[in-house]
């Protein structure tokens, strides 16, 4: 089989993805996010300014001609199911669709989701209703952007039962994934969740063959890790979930099926980074701001897709901005805004400073004075604060003089309407933070 070079569109008939249902694993409570999953599931999560997390995985489907899109779902739904709702909406005579299938008791199943694998198992007799003949497993939290197409075409051509997506890592980030041992015709033939082992790290190393394959270096150490999206023939997922008991496909659906089915691994050489904790969201947010960044929404051929706000561009009025998104709807007044990202309708006042922070906005503008309660400060920064590698969530009302830093700080608190994680102060939606608060 020839593999498809670099930026090559692979010839996959309009046919596999008509056959192909996209089902995105939105149903996790996302405690390693809090406390920004405090009151949203973590697929809704704000990124960029003016995204969600469930647009990246919705959007690659989307760019990669996958119209048939499951979504489903279980902590927080609210403002999830909202967004999605709003956003995804096809043409009346289109089969194309976004649903959600939110977790619900019925005679089969009266429980909660155990598990990724037990989400699809509860669901399955909707997934069943069309002749599809793949489905491909998506999370609802990872940031990047892939062609599914290719995905499907080495799924296919290769006759494999199950495809992994396979992301290359150092060693040093091995502890942290499951690692895949595959040989020289990319079948998976072991895994191992997590490893740590000198001698058993030894084993799992990429051969050179495999790294030339995919641009490395023969002597280079990388290891194949897991990157959470698989790729299952219609009847192969339908008797992998046959065993109640087996509730979640990393530790349980896949480890199995290595052993006595055929599942291959595909190499995807691109940026992806997993989401999951505030560190990592923070720094992803951040490395948006750099000249040449890791990820970028600035790529015509795969836009990233969101609700349309219809918000006026940003105002700025004498700001000094340095390495800044700005988000559409801002008024922004003699603030300086460094290395940070600022989301929609975000209002920043005079003197304000922003160094290393996300500010998520806000989910509508307080444009009557009646509308902002007694006592409190309007939403957004207010006059002179100072704010400093953290995040501010929507809707917050940060008064005059506030000061937000982790500076001299433990890594982790948990603070009356503040919390700090891996180092990085995280004011929650909706607080109030009162005038000359130091934090």
């Amino acid at each position: 089989m020839r593999e498809p070079s670099s930026g090559e569109r692979v010839a996959l008939p309009a046919s596999a993805t008509q056959r192909t249902l996209a089902i995105v694993m939105g149903g996790g409570a996302g405690t390693r996010l809090f406390p920004l999953t405090k009151d949203r599931a973590k697929p809704a999560v704000p990124l960029g300014g003016k995204y969600r997390l469930v647009d990246i995985p919705i959007s690659n489907c989307l760019n990669s001609g996958l119209r048939s899109i499951y979504v489903l779902t279980q902590f927080n739904t609210m403002s999830l199911h909202r967004h999605i709702q709003a956003s995804y909406k096809f043409d009346t005579f289109s089969r194309s669709f976004v649903d959600i299938l939110a977790a619900q008791q019925t005679p089969e199943h009266s429980g909660w989701y155990q598990g990724t694998a037990d989400a699809v198992r509860q669901n399955m007799r909707y997934f069943l209703e069309r002749p599809y003949d793949y489905y491909l497993i998506l999370s609802g939290d990872q940031l990047y952007r892939m062609d599914f197409r290719e995905l499907l075409h080495q799924h296919i051509q290769s006759g494999a039962e199950i495809t992994l997506a396979i992301k290359p890592v150092q060693r040093a980030q091995v502890a942290d994934f499951g690692i895949m041992q595959s040989d020289s015709n990319r079948r998976v033939v072991r895994f191992v969740e997590k490893p740590k082992e000198p001698a058993l790290l030894e084993g799992l190393r990429l051969t050179p063959e495999l790294l030339t394959s995919v641009g490395a270096e023969p002597e280079a150490e990388l290891y194949q890790a897991s990157m959470g999206i698989y790729v299952f023939n219609r009847n192969v997922l339908v008797e992998c979930l046959e065993n109640q008991e087996m509730v979640d496909f990393g530790k349980h659906i896949i480890p199995q099926a290595i052993k006595d089915r055929n599942v291959s691994g595909y190499i995807f050489n691109g940026y992806w980074e997993d989401i999951g904790t505030i560190r990592a969201f923070y720094e992803a947010n951040l490395d948006l701001t750099d000249l040449l960044p890791q990820y970028s929404f600035f790529e015509a051929s795969a836009p990233i897709y969101t609700h349309p706000r219809f918000l006026p561009g940003s105002k700025i009025n004498g700001a000094s901005l340095r390495q800044a998104i700005i988000a559409d709807g801002c008024i922004i007044t003699d603030a300086h805004i460094e290395r940070s990202v600022i989301g929609v309708r975000s209002l920043i006042l005079t003197g304000a400073t922003i160094r290393n922070s996300i500010v998520m906005g806000a989910d509508y503008y307080e444009t009557d004075p009646g509308n902002v309660p007694a006592g409190q400060p309007p939403m957004g920064i207010g006059r002179n604060c100072v704010i400093d590698r953290a995040i501010i969530d929507k809707n917050a009302r940060i008064a005059d003089g506030v000061v937000i830093t982790p500076e001299g700080k433990p890594s982790n608190y948990d603070g009356e309407n503040y919390f700090i994680r891996d180092g990085i102060v995280v004011v929650p939606k909706n607080a109030v933070i009162p005038q000359g608060m130091w934090i």
